[in-house]
C-alpha cells in the first residue's frame, strides 16, 4: 500500500505483519507442553510391573494408585483404604459402568493389592484394569552374527 506525502513524494506503509516473533512464541509453548504433559499424567511415582501384553490407555478414567510404601491414592489424593469403597460409591456415577485403572508398585505385597481390589469391588465397580508397562525387548541380531 502506498500513500503520497504533502510534498508529493510517494511512500509505502509498513502494513506487513511480522509473524516471526509469533512463530517463536508458539514453538516455545509447544516444547513446554511436550515436556510437561507426561509429568501431569499422574504425580505419584510408581514402578508398575512389566508385562508382554499392554493395552494403551486412550481414555481418562479414575485412577487408584498404591505406591511403594503401600499408601493408597484416589486420583492424586491420599486416602485410607477403608474409606475407598465409600468414596468410589459417592462419585455419583453408576458403579456398573465405571472404569477404574489400578496402578500398583511392583514391590507392593499381594495383601495390600487384594485389600484395594476388595474395596473397589465393595463399591460395586466391576471394570478394573491393572496398569502395567511393556517389556523392553532386545533388538534382533542381524543375520550372520
Amino acid at each position: 500500500m502506498a500513500f503520497t506525502t504533502s510534498n508529493g513524494q510517494t511512500r509505502s506503509s509498513l502494513a506487513d505483519i511480522n509473524i516471526t516473533p509469533l512463530v517463536d512464541v508458539v514453538l516455545v509453548l509447544l516444547v513446554i507442553f511436550m515436556i510437561t504433559a507426561p509429568v501431569l499424567q499422574s504425580g505419584i511415582e510408581v514402578a508398575v510391573p512389566k508385562t508382554r501384553t499392554v493395552k494403551e490407555i486412550t481414555e481418562q478414567h479414575l485412577v487408584v494408585t498404591i505406591d511403594h510404601s503401600q499408601q493408597v491414592f484416589l486420583g492424586d489424593t491420599a486416602i485410607n483404604v477403608h474409606d475407598l469403597a465409600q468414596k468410589l460409591h459417592q462419585m455419583g456415577t453408576d458403579p456398573a459402568h465405571q472404569v477404574i485403572y489400578l496402578r500398583a508398585d511392583e514391590n507392593v505385597p499381594f495383601g495390600a493389592f487384594a485389600a484395594v481390589m476388595d474395596a473397589v469391588k465393595q463399591a460395586g465397580v466391576t471394570n478394573v484394569s491393572i496398569v502395567t508397562q511393556p517389556l523392553e525387548s532386545k533388538p534382533a541380531a542381524p543375520p550372520g552374527l
